[in-house]
């Protein structure tokens, strides 16, 4: 018996629309990135990109639970002396709410240049609308 391994050149995208509104951050991101891998998909291949392309609206009414609004922090580095900086959640939220979701997803992918790939067919908007209406997005229901 053979296995199968999908070439990348065999592989079709589709395009999926997720709506964020009322959606816990974990949870969405958790069923988001295997997506993304191409996990859903019988014809899954870990060293090929299989996944879907998607685009996640409303990211300004995602909700966290537990203490997470007051207690989480983002950290990232000027790369200068002294530089090591800390965000707020909610000071993150107030700014760019789209950056929250991607950060989440991101860090459930893998760490390397594949795991960048994937990232690229995430689009995360503020609000409801989007640009890519061209694409034709399929609509699916995560929770």
């Amino acid at each position: 018996m053979k296995s199968f391994m999908a070439k990348k050149e065999q592989v079709e995208h589709k395009w999926l629309l997720v709506d964020a509104d009322g959606a816990i951050l974990g949870r969405m991101a958790a069923k988001i990135a295997p997506i993304l891998m191409g996990k859903n998909k019988p014809a899954y291949t870990p060293h090929v990109d299989t996944g879907d392309y998607v685009i996640v609206v409303n990211a300004d009414k995602i909700k966290v639970t537990g203490k997470k609004a007051q207690q989480k922090e983002y950290d990232y580095y000027t790369h200068y002396p002294g530089g090591h900086k800390f965000v707020s959640f909610t000071d993150m939220m107030a700014r760019k709410p789209a950056k929250v979701v991607e950060l989440a997803i991101r860090r459930m992918l893998p760490k390397n240049k594949l795991g960048r790939k994937m990232l690229k067919k995430l689009k995360v908007y503020r609000g409801p609308e989007h640009h890519h209406q061209a694409q034709k997005p399929e609509k699916i229901e995560l929770f």
